[in-house]
């Protein structure tokens, strides 16, 4: 059927249901072509040719079009649609939000029978029984064509509530909010990062760690699977929870151990090559790969030992501005952590150094 916009404050001002000061009147297309040229023609007699009569129940009513009465229902539209008012064709002023319409019937029931009132004493099946008689004037559809079925086509299930441990949720938020109201100033950084990037990192091995202590509040995503307790920890982005902290710790762990392994399977590897090789010449292609792959090492530790070095860098000028104390520690026993990596880094590439300044000797 046609449509028409409707503003209109209907003809009993003391009947007990009072529409919403906008909705859309949605008639058969003769009906609504009339209305629209009465509207058009700015007639000031429009309120003695069109009518809204709610009645009781506030779903149900009539319309009366020239006299002519529709059976009308009241329907909650899918999503709220915003109503705009121009006067110039330029400019725009938003007047409303609309989320009812008004479809009316040249053949419904104009006094749809009284639903039977079966007063129960159970609350639960009171309430199901509302929602059910609710469910009846629900639209499933936007207010144009595409949008048929929107409803179902575009709308997702509402989430059960069973699936947010709400009670945690809340005691995260207490926490935050109270150590922030702490802090003196609060700085919030993040990154995204892809997965299928995080992936390809992977598989190349490189041996680059991701920015974890980006000075304030991290973003970084781990790859290993973690408990819904950890999931909001990264939702929250919280510098001052002790178990980011612990986290950050075994994640540089594991970096080290990774390149610990490297290092001793490729020295393996190339002690594997020496032995095997017999005669002047091999010995002497073997020490020279060996060189490559100690000097390769080397190269690697460098920049890794520059990014430790910046990243406590970083944290000396963060642990300066902050005056908490509580955050103070906190933040000190990272950057503990990142001068006694820095270390272990340092005495890797010394021993490497010793190796290969043993290996040229040779």
């Amino acid at each position: 059927g046609g449509a028409g916009g409707g503003g209109m404050s209907k003809g009993k001002d003391d009947a007990p249901h009072e529409l919403e000061s906008q909705f859309v009147l949605r008639l058969p297309p003769e009906y609504a072509s009339t209305v629209r040229r009465a509207v058009q023609s700015g007639n000031v007699n429009l309120k003695d040719r069109l009518t809204i009569e709610l009645h009781a129940d506030g779903r149900h009513g009539i319309v009366r079009v020239d006299r002519v009465p529709l059976a009308a229902k009241l329907v909650d539209l899918p999503c709220i649609i915003e109503s705009l008012k121009t006067i110039d064709k330029k400019t725009f002023y938003k007047t409303a939000d609309i989320c009812q319409m008004l479809v009316c019937t040249v053949d419904g029931d104009l006094y749809p029978p009284l639903e039977e009132q079966t007063v129960t004493t159970d609350p639960k099946a009171n309430k199901k029984k509302d929602k059910d008689r609710e469910k009846k004037f629900i639209w499933n559809h936007g207010i144009t064509l595409p949008l048929k079925n929107v409803r179902k086509r575009r709308f997702r299930k509402t989430a059960k509530k069973k699936y947010i441990e709400s009670p945690d949720v809340e005691k995260e938020v207490k926490r935050l909010l109270s150590t922030d109201a702490e802090a003196v100033s609060v700085r919030i950084l993040w990154e995204v990062i892809a997965e299928d990037e995080t992936k390809e990192v992977d598989n190349h091995g490189s041996l680059t760690g991701l920015d974890i202590s980006s000075p304030g509040m991290s973003g970084h995503k781990q790859g290993h699977g973690s408990s819904e307790h950890d999931e909001l920890r990264e939702i929250f982005n919280d510098i001052s929870s002790s178990s980011e902290d612990e986290d950050e710790r075994d994640h540089h762990d594991d970096e080290d151990l990774n390149i610990m392994d490297t290092e001793e399977d490729l020295e393996r590897q190339l002690q594997d090559k020496l032995n095997e090789s017999d005669g002047q010449q091999q010995e002497n292609e073997g020490s020279n790969q060996i060189a490559m792959g100690i000097q390769k090492q080397i190269d690697n530790l460098k920049s890794k030992l520059q990014e430790t070095q910046d990243r406590r860098k970083r944290q000396e000028d963060l642990i300066m501005k902050v005056e908490n104390l509580a955050l103070k520690t906190r933040l000190q026993a990272v950057l503990d952590e990142f001068k006694q990596q820095e270390e272990r880094e340092k005495q890797q590439m010394a021993s490497l150094q010793e190796q290969l300044e043993s290996l040229m000797e040779k």
